[in-house]
């Protein structure tokens, strides 16, 4: 017998409460499975075949994918493509790094001034939102180039031959995913210094605690949230970046996302390809579970 239940004012039954809760969840799953499950399970089933002679899918069980991923193949054992997975965790962790730390004191900055003021610095932070990756790193590269300011200083200071331009180089590099990264590090840790507590400083103060203390103890708890949340917004895209190693770096320094795009472009090889994408997957998953363990879990998104 279904019984009735009083629910937020009307009166119902549990099996109508049941169907009214799953046409709700209907197109969410609907969109998450089209979106996410099936581009996943599709990897997963190409990343265990081979590529055929004219870059056709070879629907054969089989790990060579991940076997020359780890650096094996039919002439031995080589380091190429872990030296790429390494120079991508190196270069995102690196970024990531420098990125935080911009934007911290930026964040303080921010929220620091009169409202008026604050606001003009936000949106300031957000222009680059409303802007294509590659259009800004064109500008970059315009920036970077052998005629402008900065590539005439270097070549003054004697760092760049003369005539040279500051990229491709580690540098502009660095500076492109860096740039990029920031207003995706400076917004979370935004809004948690806005809404600090300053009594807490007062109070650490007036305790005869130094600034390194107050900072540990008054200040750091209190951010640590949007400091979470700036790392993983920055790590994550950073590990999947290609266009900018591609253009700044000029395919100097290859990353997992350069090595994704060749074989599912030029290479033609989509198993290959979708093995290394569930390797740079599996590695994001791995450092989102670091930081759940490493901090507070509720500071979590």
């Amino acid at each position: 017998m279904n019984r009735l239940l009083v629910w937020y004012g009307e009166l119902s039954t549990s099996r109508k409460l049941t169907a009214r809760g799953l046409a709700l969840m209907a197109l969410p799953l609907i969109w998450i499975s089209l979106l996410l499950i099936a581009p996943l399970a599709a990897m997963l089933a190409w990343s265990v075949a081979t590529r055929g002679p004219a870059g056709d899918i070879v629907w054969a069980l089989t790990f060579d994918n991940f076997r020359r991923l780890a650096g094996f193949d039919s002439f031995g054992w080589t380091k190429a493509y872990l030296s790429i997975l390494g120079n991508t965790v190196l270069m995102s962790a690196v970024t990531t790094v420098i990125a935080v730390a911009l934007s911290y004191p930026l964040a303080f900055f921010i929220a620091l001034r009169p409202p008026k003021r604050r606001y003009l610095w936000l949106a300031l932070v957000m222009i680059p939102f409303c802007t294509n990756l590659v259009i800004r790193t064109y500008a970059w590269m315009m920036l970077l180039s052998n005629q402008m300011p900065l590539a005439r200083l270097a070549q003054a200071l004697g760092l760049i031959e003369p005539s040279a331009a500051l990229y491709p180089s580690t540098l502009a590099l660095y500076l492109g995913m860096v740039s990029n990264s920031l207003p995706f590090a400076i917004l979370p840790l935004y809004t948690n210094v806005e809404k600090l507590d300053w009594a807490l400083l007062e109070a650490g103060r007036d305790l005869y605690a130094g600034p390194v203390r107050v900072f540990l103890h008054a200040i750091l708890p209190q951010t640590l949230p949007g400091l979470v949340t700036a790392v993983i917004l920055t790590f994550i895209p950073a590990m999947g970046a290609f266009v900018i190693p591609d253009l700044l770096g000029g395919g100097r320094q290859w990353m997992l996302g350069n090595l994704i795009q060749h074989q599912f472009g030029v290479s033609r090889d989509f198993p290959f390809g979708a093995a290394v994408s569930l390797v740079l997957t599996a590695i994001t998953l791995v450092g989102l579970l670091v930081l759940r363990r490493a901090g507070d879990e509720r500071v979590l998104p």
